[in-house]
């Protein structure tokens, strides 16, 4: 049965979002730069929005779907191992921040592939790192897709491809004609959205579950494992929290569309400020969600999907009116999401490798020239569509567990990305041949390992994937030449 009372609220939050697209498109329309303002925002981000977009990008499906969908089948200790992620937003902008804004506006950057063309100056690191982008980049953004629609379908009573045609058309519609300003802004209102949804749903769950102290009683009936540090069979052991660490924490700074945010805010100020009111964000979000996904297996028992968990929580325990206003959250969670990777993997297309490998020209005489602009104008708005309509085709025909599969893009975004970002910027002796060599091994034995393998020693495969491309590229820069010295010069020196 459709819920008309859920779908009112959800339109009208759709319609804001579609507000913001159009002003970003205006915004657009008028600059002088449309690769820095499509692309990056012309580089004014305050501290709230920077806060606000680097959380909103951060959770996704897996935040308020995927992962409290897994906390209501393993229970409290879940919610302990998604805490992990707290640290997040400060780790990404105190160890990339500073100094990548300072050398994206030495060398006008507008993509994370920018960076590793002017540090390592090769260009297969470039195309063979925009490759790998993309592939996980469509995997991460499949999950989000799935996501969304499943909620649509769960709360709304609509069916699950018109729920996924509904968001989908939504996201690739903003996204393309507004760009990272559009998305900036409506990762900032999704933040607040979130905030208030995650409130809302906590509240009523702890009430309808007569507190927390009658739900920890009820789960501990269900299964004393639910209200254990390990979980049921003991799944989470301590190399696998550990592991799990390295992969949604540490991690994170290796993760493209959260290391691009480090090019737009301002000045220093908004960084500082970004980093407080991120952490906050983020350590809240992360523990209502995790938390309601925990105590609904008492609330609505039974359920043989956990991702289903959110969306019959919500119709559970929240008016409808209000359950409209919360769905709004999660979608806010989702969108967030593929949003910024959408812009990214268009603008890894588009800047990284035809714009420098097939067209081979300066981007400062492309916006020199207005009918060239114009082409590039077209070129992106058409490659951002086109990315959305193959993501939407492949979501067509989802997994069970949508965590998996954005864990699995997680990970193999960092197996390509984390050293050559991180060593780039930390280590002068770091080069080509060691970039390319750790994003070769590093994605090769990533999708080795998780199709083969699993788990190492109760591990995760991203910590033998890490250490093994770390080995690999600190051996092969050492064996090989030494950076020239403009290199050291634009990234340690004065830029000159």
């Amino acid at each position: 049965m459709i819920q008309w009372s859920i779908i009112g609220p959800l339109v009208v939050y759709l319609f804001l979002v579609y507000l913001l697209a159009a002003y970003a498109n205006r915004v657009l329309s008028k600059s002088g730069n449309f690769l820095e303002e499509y692309f990056i925002g012309s580089r004014n981000m305050g501290g709230f929005i920077l806060a606000m977009t680097l959380v909103a990008t951060y959770t996704s499906a897996s935040s308020f779907v995927g992962g409290p969908g897994v906390a209501y089948k393993m229970g409290l200790g879940w919610v302990l191992l998604a805490m992990i992620q707290l640290p997040g937003a400060w780790l990404s902008l105190s160890i990339l921040g500073k100094k990548y804004a300072i050398i994206a506006r030495r060398i006008n950057a507008v993509t994370i592939n920018d960076i590793l063309r002017a540090r390592y100056d090769n260009q297969w690191v470039v195309i063979l790192g925009s490759i790998s982008l993309v592939i996980f980049f469509i995997a991460a953004m499949v999950a989000q897709f799935v996501g969304g629609a499943r909620l649509f379908e769960g709360m709304t009573g609509l069916p699950y491809y018109t729920g996924l045609m509904i968001f989908a058309t939504t996201v690739v519609l903003y996204t393309t004609i507004g760009g990272f300003r559009a998305v900036a802004l409506t990762d900032a209102v999704q933040g607040v959205v979130m905030m208030i949804g995650t409130t809302a749903l906590l509240f009523g769950v702890i009430k309808a579950g007569g507190g927390i102290s009658n739900i920890i009683e009820s789960m501990a009936a269900v299964d004393p494992a639910l209200i254990t540090p390990a979980g049921p069979k003991g799944f989470l052991s301590k190399p696998f929290i550990l592991s799990f660490w390295v992969l949604v924490c540490f991690g994170v700074i290796g993760i493209p569309h959260t290391a691009v945010r480090c090019f737009g805010y301002k000045e220093s100020r908004s960084m500082h400020r970004a980093i407080i009111v991120g952490t906050f964000v983020l350590g809240f979000l992360m523990l209502g969600m995790h938390l309601c996904g925990a105590f609904g297996r008492v609330i609505v028992p039974g359920l043989t999907v956990g991702d289903k968990i959110m969306p019959a929580l919500t119709l559970k325990v929240l008016p409808p009116v209000f359950a409209g206003i919360f769905l709004a959250g999660p979608l806010a969670a989702i969108m967030s999401t593929i949003d910024s990777q959408l812009i990214l993997a268009s603008a890894t297309i588009v800047k990284d490798l035809y714009i420098n490998y097939v067209k081979k020209e300066d981007p400062a005489d492309i916006e020199a020239s207005l009918k060239k602009r114009q082409g590039i104008q077209r070129l992106s708005f058409i490659t951002t569509g086109i990315l959305g309509l193959i993501v939407l085709g492949a979501a067509f025909n989802p997994p069970n567990l949508i965590v998996w599969l954005n864990l699995f893009a997680f990970g193999g975004l960092q197996a390509a990305f984390l050293w050559p970002l991180v060593l780039g910027l930390y280590w002068k002796r770091a080069n080509a041949q060691g970039a390319l060599a750790s994003i070769v091994t590093g994605v090769g034995s990533y999708i080795y390992f998780a199709a083969s393998i699993k788990r190492v020693a109760g591990m995760h495969v991203i910590v033998p994937v890490l250490a093994i491309t770390l080995v690999v590229f600190v051996g092969v820069s050492l064996l090989t030449e030494t950076p020239e010295e403009k290199t050291i010069d634009l990234f340690w020196g004065d830029g000159k």
